[in-house]
């Protein structure tokens, strides 16, 4: 069943229908953000500028156009069962990884902190609840997965180390518009007046080691379905390499 067109048909649907859910979510967030920074009269472009620095919505935004090359890439090929490009493939292994990795995240540490007043309750479920669980889904049930070599785990870790740097480099030069505080982190745990530089650094070798594990994961998923492809269908009615 999952190598049948009628399968790829129905997960591609499921792919573009959680992409505008996603994208739904994104600008429920924002508008309800913004309208917040102006009925309070906080810095409008800083806010913006923050909201689009949370690895949640990069995370979400990233999923999204993956999501839509994949399910675009499949119909325009007149639905045609074709082995995903390396590119697609890799892409669709990363933006799992960070989406698992933003809803374990959010789920163990922040699922218990107060909800600030501009958060949409439903937005924020879709991007840390349903979005990941979906793109976890699309590991197991997507269709058309190549296999990929392993060093494309450590490709996922490329984003991550880049948000981290950008994010402690940035924090101190922008004052927190909602309390006036002269740095802006946008988790607590990567915070260090809240805590220390020592929890903060402890976080950040785990998430990385999580990211990484997770990522070898997905590519062995990958890996696994793509030998099953491969070997699959010999009356040659299977999936078409490219």
């Amino acid at each position: 069943m999952l190598r049948s067109p009628t399968w790829a048909t129905v997960w591609t649907a499921l792919r573009l229908a959680m992409a505008a859910l996603i994208v739904a979510a994104i600008v429920a967030q924002f508008v309800s953000t913004v309208a917040g920074a102006v009925d309070g009269g906080r810095d409008v472009l800083t806010t913006v500028t923050n909201f689009f620095s949370f690895f949640t919505i990069l995370s979400n935004t990233a999923s999204v156009v993956v999501l839509t090359w994949a399910g675009v890439r499949f119909l325009s090929r007149g639905r045609r069962l074709e082995l995903d490009p390396l590119a697609l493939a890799a892409a669709l292994a990363w933006v799992s990884t960070y989406m698992v990795i933003t809803g374990v995240v959010y789920n163990l540490l922040l699922r218990g902190l107060p909800l600030q007043p501009e958060t949409v309750g439903w937005s924020n479920e879709i991007m840390h609840v349903w979005g990941p669980l979906f793109l976890l889904l699309d590991l197991f049930f997507g269709p058309c997965r190549r296999r990929l070599p392993w060093k494309a785990a450590l490709g996922a870790a490329i984003f991550p180390i880049v948000w981290i740097v950008y994010t402690l480099l940035r924090a101190n030069f922008i004052t927190n518009p909602s309390t006036g505080a002269p740095y802006w982190y946008p988790y607590p745990f990567l915070n260090p007046y809240e805590s220390s530089w020592g929890s903060v650094v402890g976080y950040i070798i785990g998430i990385a080691v999580t990211i990484v594990v997770v990522a070898i994961g997905a590519v062995a998923i990958g890996r696994v379905r793509g030998s099953a492809v491969a070997t699959a269908d010999v009356s040659g009615r299977g999936i078409r390499p490219e």
